[in-house]
């Protein structure tokens, strides 16, 4: 019934207007066909002068009002190193486009008028100006010559990679619908590789190849969170996208590069303003110096609330909207305490579960860390005159045995190249035990742990005489026996320092 009504209600138009058509025929043979038609172009012609005047007083107008609301006028100054030359290049070629644009259309609308249909109009007619043709191309070829001049040394400036011996910080931003997901290198400053078919939406939704070591302290921050970067300092941002075409877009730095599904891009950027420099920049503009929610009486000024964001330049599906994120530019010392507080995927998510494809095996970061904490706990007890007493962590046997566990020989290498070092240092190496078996059971398989541990050390060149083995069973805990995780921690081996 609606399809109806509406099929009628177009025939009726439809037949309006035909007869309008017919009864302006009529209206033209009953005045004459000729005046009708000159009064037609007449009233057609001045409304195109009309036209022309409130259009282009409109375009002026309008890009006046908005001009501190749009980016590189008003407050809005670009807040990377690049940017003044984006905006220089968008400037100048504003400028020589806004000429042919406001020219052109007078030119337009003017010859609309004048050439309109006139009794006794004097015409001329001409096939050919070489003159005419030579203004109209030399003209345009000169100045495009300049813009493309001009373009070409932006991008070369703009879109150069990184030096062989440059410092920079580089981040991964991968776009799909409908987030950002950004990695960070960890403490090696290197991201590590990712491979399509290893994507696990659950586990590991980036494809991280976990057999690449780069890639074990590698940093993917949460989707809500803030992209955290450091002022002054040179970013190589690695773009792609898992799905469809995105775009990664940072309007105050004069950042955008397409995020392609399979085809890698970049972009390099230094920030020069952090975020709290840049809200001052806007603090006193009439235009930021209102409240962020005028409904709220307690509202922060505008400016106060203001951020930086990245956002998705492609109208990628109807939830792009949400793959606007907050960045925030930080010193390099806020950033590095930032840094120091995120944990790596890999450790905090992945370690030893079932994904872990290297579950069970003792890693080389773990290595190089078990040494660092080793060092630092060896020389703090040498330096202090009340601690001499030093827990190995990573000293292990085998269950019920005084057998060395094969993980336990990095922790016992490095001891034993810390007692080179220090080559006049006397120690105690003390076993311990949980209370489980019975106690003469306990002190001799602890009497035999620590034994072991100086026969070790003892092959690896440390003199028997600077080495003491002594067992002290379970009557030394330091967590209750009555949880696992407490017999755990009682089953031990420390080293006493006896003399410096």
């Amino acid at each position: 019934m609606n399809f109806l009504v509406l099929f009628l209600i177009l025939l009726l138009i439809v037949i309006i207007i035909i007869q309008l058509g017919k009864v302006r025929n009529l209206a033209s043979v009953i005045r004459g066909e000729a005046r009708v038609e000159r009064q037609n172009n007449d009233r057609t012609a001045m409304s195109l002068m009309v036209f022309m005047v409130v259009f282009l007083v409109f375009c002026v107008a309008s890009a006046m009002y908005y001009k501190d609301s749009m980016l590189g006028y008003g407050p809005l100054q670009p807040a990377s190193a690049h940017g003044g030359d984006i905006d220089y290049l968008f400037n100048v070629t504003l400028f020589f486009t806004g000429i042919v644009f406001i020219i052109t259309h007078i030119i337009l609308f003017w010859y609309s008028w004048k050439y309109r249909e006139r009794d006794n109009a004097d015409v001329k007619f001409f096939v050919h100006s070489t003159k005419l043709e030579m203004i109209w191309t030399a003209i345009p070829a000169v100045v495009m010559t300049f813009l493309v001049v001009q373009g070409l040394m932006v991008w070369n400036d703009v879109m150069t990679d990184i030096g062989p011996d440059e410092e920079y910080l580089e981040i991964e931003a991968t776009g799909y619908q409908f987030a950002w997901d950004i990695r960070y290198p960890g403490p090696d400053g290197i991201l590590g590789e990712k491979n399509y078919r290893k994507i696990d939406l659950a586990v590991n939704p980036l494809g991280m190849d976990w057999l690449d070591d780069n890639a074990l302290d590698d940093i993917v921050i949460d989707g809500s969170a803030e992209i955290v970067l450091p002022v002054d300092t040179k970013v190589r941002v690695k773009i792609s996208a898992k799905d469809v075409l995105h775009n990664f877009y940072l309007p105050h730095f004069r950042v955008k590069m397409d995020a392609i599904p399979g085809l890698p891009t970049y972009f390099i950027f230094t920030p020069i303003t952090t975020t709290e420099e840049y809200r001052q920049q806007l603090k006193g503009h009439p235009d930021w110096e209102v409240p962020y929610d005028p409904t709220d009486p307690e509202s922060k000024m505008k400016w106060e609330e203001f951020n930086y964001e990245l956002a998705c330049a492609e109208l990628c599906g109807k939830g792009h909207y949400s793959m606007r994120r907050v960045l925030k530019i930080v010193t390099k010392e806020e950033y590095a305490e930032w840094a120091a507080a995120q944990k790596s995927t890999y450790f905090s998510s992945i370690r030893n579960q079932e994904s872990d494809p290297r579950k069970g095996q003792l890693l080389n970061t773990e290595i190089k860390q078990r040494k660092k904490e080793l060092t630092s706990s060896f020389n703090a007890a040498l330096k202090s005159d009340s601690i001499n007493l030093i827990r190995l962590e990573h000293v292990f046997f085998k269950t019920g045995s005084a057998e060395l566990a094969d993980n336990s020989k990095y922790e016992l290498d490095n001891l034993s190249d810390l007692m080179k070092t220090n080559n006049t240092v006397k120690v105690e190496l003390g076993g311990h035990t949980d209370s489980q078996g019975d106690d003469d059971g306990n002190m001799s398989l602890s009497n035999r742990r620590a034994s072991n541990v100086m026969n070790y050390l003892s092959r690896k060149g440390i003199e028997s005489s600077r080495m003491v083995a002594v067992g002290y069973g379970e009557n030394t805990p330091v967590e209750s026996n009555d949880t696992a995780e407490g017999r755990a921690k009682n089953r031990r081996t420390e080293l006493k320092i006896l003399s410096k």
